[in-house]
C-alpha cells in the first residue's frame, strides 16, 4: 500500500490536508452535496468496512501493535475496500470520514458515524465510554449522515457502565426521532488483571444483547453490532432486532474466519457484517480480494 495521498485511486490530486489548510468549509460543504442511497437494497444485507478502532487508541493487528498508525496507507486501504462492489458503506470517526469524503470515496454509500470512543483502550476511565467524537443526533442528521455507532459495554463492577448506557439509551432515542440507525454494539465485560475483557461465551453475549435492546424510547430503528461466538443460532434466539456480525482482530486463519461468516449469515436476524481489521488487514495484503470474498458472503447468498 502507498502512503502518500492520491496515485490511482479515488480522489486523485486531493489532498486532504492542504484542503484542510486552505479551504476548510468544503467538509461541511461536502456532507451536504454528498449523493445518498437508501440503509438496504433488495436483499437487507449491508457489509459495512468499519476503521473507528483508531480514535481509542486501537492501531494493533494481530501482532503488528502499530499496524494502523498511518493515516494515508489507512485512507488508502479504505478508498480500495469502497470501491469494491458489494460494499455498502463505512463506519468511522470524523476525522476518517472527512478525508474519505473530500477524495470522493463517500458518494452513494452508507455512513455511520462512530460516536462514544472515550473509554481509550487500557485506560482507568475505559468503561467510562463518553460520547467524544459524533456527540449527539444532531451532529449525525446534520452532516447528512445514515447512523450512529454506540459502545455498550456493561461491567457490573463498574461505574462507569450505568453513565455509558444512560448516554447510549439516548442517542438511541434521539436517532430514531430522525428516523437514522441506531447501531448498539454491547459487550459483557470485565476487569482482569487492570484491563477490560469482554466476555464471549453465548449466555453472556445473551444478556448483553437483553440490555442493548432495552435502551431509549423506541428500538424502532435500533440494528446490533454482535461478535460470532459458540452456539450463535441460540444467541441470536434473544432479539428480533436486525443485526451485523463484528469481524474483530483477525488472528485465525481467514478460511476459518469466512467459514464462521457464512454459517452465522444463515441465520434469520444476521443481516450482514461490519468488519474492519480482518479486510483492511488481511494476511496476504490483499485488500480487494479480503472485501471480495466478504461481500460474496453477504450479498451473494450464505454459505
Amino acid at each position: 500500500m502507498r502512503s502518500g495521498w492520491g496515485g490511482g485511486g479515488l480522489g486523485d490530486g486531493v489532498n486532504p490536508t492542504e484542503v484542510r489548510v486552505r479551504y476548510p468549509e468544503r467538509i461541511a460543504e461536502g456532507w451536504q452535496q454528498r449523493r445518498r442511497r437508501e440503509l438496504v437494497g433488495e436483499d437487507g444485507r449491508l457489509l459495512i468496512v468499519a476503521a473507528d478502532h483508531p480514535a481509542r487508541g486501537a492501531l494493533g493487528v494481530r501482532d503488528d501493535r502499530m499496524a494502523m498508525a498511518s493515516r494515508p496507507a489507512l485512507i488508502d486501504r479504505l478508498c480500495t475496500a469502497l470501491r469494491r462492489p458489494g460494499v455498502d458503506g463505512v463506519l468511522a470517526t470524523p476525522d476518517i470520514l472527512e478525508d474519505l469524503l473530500l477524495l470522493g470515496a463517500l458518494e452513494g454509500k452508507v455512513v455511520i458515524g462512530s460516536m462514544n470512543r472515550g473509554g481509550l483502550q487500557g485506560a482507568s476511565f475505559e468503561l467510562d465510554d463518553r460520547f467524544t467524537a459524533y456527540g449527539t443526533a444532531d451532529d449525525i442528521a446534520g452532516r447528512r449522515l445514515d447512523g450512529g455507532k454506540m459502545l455498550t459495554r456493561i461491567c457490573l463492577d463498574d461505574p462507569g457502565t450505568v453513565a455509558t448506557l444512560e448516554s447510549s439509551a439516548q442517542a438511541v432515542t434521539e436517532l430514531a426521532e430522525r428516523k437514522l440507525m441506531a447501531m448498539v454494539e454491547p459487550f459483557w465485560s470485565v476487569r482482569r488483571d487492570g484491563r477490560v475483557t469482554n466476555l464471549l461465551d453465548p449466555d453472556s453475549v445473551i444478556r448483553s444483547i437483553h440490555i442493548a435492546s432495552g435502551l431509549g424510547a423506541t428500538s424502532a430503528y435500533t440494528w446490533l453490532k454482535l461478535p460470532v461466538v459458540d452456539d450463535l443460532a441460540r444467541v441470536m434466539e434473544a432479539t428480533t432486532l436486525p443485526t451485523l456480525l463484528l469481524g474483530g482482530d483477525p488472528t485465525v486463519a481467514p478460511e476459518e474466519t469466512y467459514a464462521s461468516w457464512g454459517k452465522a449469515l444463515s441465520l434469520p436476524s444476521v443481516r450482514g457484517l461490519v468488519v474492519g481489521r480482518a479486510l483492511l488487514f488481511p494476511p496476504d495484503g490483499d485488500v480487494a480480494a479480503a472485501v471480495d470474498q466478504a461481500s460474496s458472503l453477504v450479498h451473494g447468498g450464505a454459505a
